[in-house]
């Protein structure tokens, strides 16, 4: 016990001071090499695209997960065309009473009948072409008119297959058309997207017309790192085509209040190692409306946003000072605690509370 009550003597508050003040100093020193040092000036590249003189980029070239719209111009099925349920029927007819004219659309029921009148009854002409129809026709009148005649076309195609919509590129590069197939459209321009999609219709269809547009584009994305005392946050953003620094930084709703005013765009440069550094005057920005370095982004992008450097540097402090506030505090309450039942206390063989 006396060996105990003099190691806690000898830890006084002087000693505990001079051991933090030392290591205050050291943390300082090694605290400072988190600055960055600050560059000399903000260079302007005059030859990159900015908000006031942006620059059309190349054609795009569609990839999973993009969203494009497909419209039918022209679709037409391969002759012979073969009647389904639903399709509408022009049937002109001669010969008949003139208190009986036929002539007329038809609609094909479900079952492939079409229905002529009371007088006439129905007429199975489904899974026909249109000359095996009009000869079906013609044999159910002739056993009630003398001299029928009969012509038939399809006025409506109520079977076929509407494939306009929007159409998702799925993750194997495919996109798909109902009951015509899939067509891989991966990697290729709209031109080449529309090229495909008339080829792989041209199997069922008689010359295809399709018009492409792209209706979502979220295949090529720009990145906003806010880089933190902690984690970085990283936020993607699908890309439009238009984006500058400026609207970078509005869809993350502002800079954190852990971020600092130095920021840059790291743009990658093919295969290599060395990306683009484009460096950002932010407060010119937004403070004078300067365009200068309001660069215009492009898909890959990295708008980086550097953390403030106090900070930081508070929150390398308190990682470095965490475990001696620890130890600290734990001498603090053994030396509470030895003091309580030390000196006159414990040598007059009493409690502290009176005597009792």
């Amino acid at each position: 016990m006396d060996k105990i009550k003099s190691l806690v003597r000898k830890c006084s508050f002087t000693t505990v001071i001079r051991s933090s003040l030392s290591f205050l100093a050291f943390s300082f020193i090694l605290g400072c090499a988190i600055f960055d040092p600050k560059p000399a000036g903000t260079p302007i590249l005059r030859d990159q695209p900015k908000e006031l003189a942006k620059m059309p980029l190349p054609e795009y070239y569609i990839e999973a997960p993009d969203i494009i719209t497909v419209r039918s111009i022209n679709i037409i099925p391969k002759p012979p065309y073969l009647i389904k349920s639903m399709d509408v029927l022009f049937v002109d007819i001669s010969g008949t009473p003139e208190d009986e004219p036929l002539t007329g659309k038809y609609l094909v029921q479900p079952g492939g009948e079409i229905n002529l009148g009371v007088n006439y009854g129905n007429v199975q002409v489904g899974g026909m072409s249109v000359e095996d129809a009009e000869k079906m026709i013609l044999s159910e009148l002739r056993k009630k008119l003398k001299n029928p005649k009969v012509q038939a076309r399809v006025d409506t195609m109520g079977a076929l297959e509407n494939i306009d919509g929007n159409k998702l590129v799925e993750p194997d590069g495919y996109i798909t058309l109902g009951s015509y197939g899939r067509v891989y459209v991966n990697g290729l321009t709209l031109e080449e997207c529309r090229d495909a999609v008339e080829l792989h219709l041209s199997k069922q269809l008689e010359h295809p017309i399709v018009a492409v547009e792209m209706f979502a584009y979220n295949s090529k994305e720009y990145y906003v790192i806010l880089q933190g005392s902690g984690p970085d946050q990283v936020y993607s953003f699908p890309y439009t085509g238009n984006e500058t620094v400026l609207k970078a930084i509005a869809n993350v709703n502002g800079l954190q209040q852990f971020s600092s005013r130095r920021m840059w765009i790291a743009r990658p440069i093919g295969n290599t190692n060395k990306p683009l550094i484009l460096p950002v005057d932010w407060n010119a920005v937004v403070a004078y409306g300067a365009p200068q370095t309001n660069y215009q982004i492009i898909p890959g992008d990295r708008v980086f946003v550097q953390v403030d450097n106090w900070i930081a540097f508070d929150q390398r402090l308190g990682k470095i000072f965490a475990p001696f506030e620890r130890i600290m505090g734990f001498m603090l309450l053994s030396q509470s605690t030895m003091s309580r039942y030390s000196g006159n206390v414990l040598s007059n063989g009493r409690s502290g509370y009176g005597g009792y």
